[in-house]
């Protein structure tokens, strides 16, 4: 797990043209390369800026382009892939994680070579590790937070996500605290709209929480949904505290990497990092980003909890690429500094996926969010929550095959 001295990150190709020469144009796009010969572009300047390939490996050619391209390059193929590992010096950007986006993916996606490209994994230099927070609180942090130990927390979203009013939405919580729910997160949709403003709604609801706290000794974490413009999120991660809340959550692709950052420095609480429009970035199979790639910038910029579907989910994404992603964000990024971050699973669960989840996942290190899965049970949601507990109970007892 020793880190790189170089920033390094690995692809998969498709080009009409040959492997090295597309993945050398790559590397040339994205550092000291032009088109032409410049003036300037010394061997001294590409000894010390330009990227290399590091490694290709060819894989099977296709019979078609995966992805349409509006001037090719050649467009009688044959399309062949390849996986590739490019390599940039740290000092062409320095530890900037909204630099290293801008060069490890920027115009890659837009060569005429390339009829796909999908950015598989990052490794990057330990000099990031210090210069962005991490997560701040991560496994462990939440678990003492929420005092839930030696099995997932139990977790549920508010449903409906709008139409409640501030009220309404404390009615709901204060039913779920009764339940015995360990974990509430506002829906993504849910923000600060005039029928249910956000502190009106976190004074109502922190005033349950509470209540419930002082009455039994638990402390349900709700997270509140304070995607904003960054003075907004401060200020409203401000009135969460103060109302004695313990967690706050963004959707990281609307605020963007800089908001991110900035809230992952500024926060005293932990940070519920919500992924949708994920599937933008990520669903074709030659095009985007490999979820191991793209979750460790968040986990950089501070993410506590992250997003990774669900298995038997309501969206398009397989089981197996659900467990990666999970599993993905409990690697740890660097020896010294693993910031590690919980998993969040949610889209259609219910007790049926407990037992896959932990057979296949191996861990209990995760937030298992069940909306309609709780809140819709026929018996109510105190018998939701308990279902679902007996499940994760169920399961836990038979040993996970992929436990240590």
């Amino acid at each position: 797990m020793t880190a790189p001295v170089r920033i390094e990150a690995d692809y998969l190709i498709e080009t009409p043209c040959d492997p090295r020469a597309t993945a050398e144009i790559m590397a040339g796009e994205q550092s000291s390369g032009t088109f032409v010969a410049v003036p300037g572009e010394t061997p001294e300047l590409k000894q010390r800026a330009a990227a290399r390939v590091e490694r290709i490996e060819l894989l099977d050619p296709l019979s078609a382009p995966s992805l349409p391209v509006a001037r090719p390059v050649n467009s009688e193929g044959p399309w062949r892939r390849a996986l590739v590992t490019l390599s940039w010096p740290l000092d062409n950007i320095g530890a900037s994680l909204p630099n290293l986006v801008t060069t490890v993916a920027g115009n890659l996606w837009e060569l005429r070579q390339l009829t796909g490209l999908r950015l598989l994994d990052l490794r990057l230099p330990l000099a990031f590790a210090s210069a962005y927070a991490g997560p701040k609180f991560g496994v462990a942090g939440t678990r003492e937070l929420t005092g839930v130990r030696g099995r997932p927390l139990i977790g549920t979203i508010i449903k409906p996500s709008v139409g409640l009013n501030a009220a309404e939405t404390a009615s709901l919580v204060a039913t779920l605290c009764e339940a015995g729910i360990d974990f509430i997160k506002d829906d993504e949709l849910q923000s600060d709209g005039s029928s249910c403003p956000f502190d009106e709604r976190v004074r109502a609801v922190m005033r349950v929480v509470n209540d419930h706290a002082g009455r039994t000794g638990k402390k349900v974490m709700l997270a509140f949904n304070l995607t904003g413009e960054i003075d907004q999120m401060r200020r409203r991660h401000d009135f969460v505290l103060t109302q004695g809340g313990s967690c706050v959550m963004a959707s990281i692709n609307s605020i963007g990497l800089a908001g991110m950052i900035e809230l992952g420095r500024y926060t005293q609480l932990p940070l519920h990092a919500h992924r949708n429009g994920w599937g933008a970035l990520n669903r074709h199979p030659a095009l985007g980003w490999q979820f191991a790639a793209w979750q460790k910038i968040w986990r950089l910029a501070g993410a506590d909890h992250i997003h990774v579907n669900g298995i038997g989910n309501k969206f398009s994404e397989s089981d197996d690429s659900v467990i990666a992603s999970a599993q993905a964000t409990l690697t740890p990024l660097f020896e010294q500094r693993p910031c590690v971050a919980m998993p969040v699973f949610s889209s259609g669960q219910t007790a049926a996926q407990a037992l896959p989840t932990y057979h296949a996942l191996g861990s209990t290190d995760l937030i298992f969010a069940a909306g309609g899965g709780i809140l819709a049970h026929p018996d109510g949601p105190a018998a939701g929550v308990a279902e679902l507990r007996a499940a994760w109970d169920d399961a836990m007892s038979r040993k996970a095959p992929h436990s240590p």
